[in-house]
């Protein structure tokens, strides 16, 4: 009668791995939270200080100067603001950059177009990202020309930031409220569907807290819409004169 030979172990099966395509995609969404939350940051802090023109030309202005001399005198004058610009400007480019990446890979993953989408699929502003996206980056440079450099401003004035505001939003120049309205409006639907994919990406997972994340996000994006609008509106109304 033949031995039987030596029980063969076999090997306890490994956890499968992701592929390397979809593990690079999850950091890419890590990066592309934490740079968007950073920009959140950025303009909720923005936001704050705009409000500040409520309390008058003198210490609209004078915020206006503090923030040149922050770091002082351990940073030159003006430095901490172009050491902002530069982050946010890596920010908004990582940003910019990884969102194609991905909108990419999604429309790979998916050759065949449906035939018909329903719209739970997609919330209208999960839809109208990249156009959104679009008006924002194009708000940025008119922003930057208008109020930064004073280029497009009718005032356009160094040092008198108050008079550059009255000026840019007086009523004769109700189309450019109209365009900043539009653009707040669209950073608005963003930062909603942002900050909820945002919260999702770094651990949400339950239904009860992808309802809390939603209306969190909705809070905090009417906030920001109000918080921005108030000042051209007011310019307009003649609140702020």
């Amino acid at each position: 009668m033949q031995k039987a030979g030596p029980a063969k172990t076999v090997p306890a099966a490994k956890g499968k791995r992701r592929p390397a395509g979809a593990r690079s995609s999850v950091v890419l969404k890590l990066v592309m939270a934490v740079t968007g939350l950073l920009l959140v940051g950025f303009l909720y802090a923005h936001m704050i200080g705009n409000l500040k023109i409520f309390f008058g030309a003198e210490t609209f202005d004078h915020y206006a100067h503090w923030l040149r001399s922050i770091g002082t005198p351990l940073l030159p004058n003006d430095w901490y603001l172009w050491i902002q610009r530069f982050v946010l400007t890596v920010a908004a480019i990582a940003h910019i950059a990884i969102a194609t990446i991905l909108a990419r890979r999604a429309r790979k993953a998916r050759p065949v177009r449906y035939a018909h989408r329903p719209k739970v699929q997609a919330s209208y502003a999960a839809r109208t990202m990249r156009w959104g996206g679009v008006i924002i980056l194009l708000f940025i440079v008119y922003h930057i020309l208008d109020l930064t450099t004073g280029t497009l401003n009718p005032h356009g004035a160094p040092g008198q930031p108050y008079a550059n505001v009255v000026a840019d939003f007086a009523p004769s120049r109700w189309y450019v409220t109209l365009f900043y309205t539009l653009s707040i409006v669209s950073v608005g639907f963003h930062l909603r569907h942002g900050l909820w994919s945002s919260i999702r990406t770094l651990g949400q997972q339950t239904k009860k807290g992808e309802r809390v994340a939603r209306a969190v996000a909705l809070v905090l994006s009417v906030v920001l819409v109000v918080g921005y609008l108030s000042v051209p509106f007011a310019v307009l109304t003649g609140l702020v004169d």
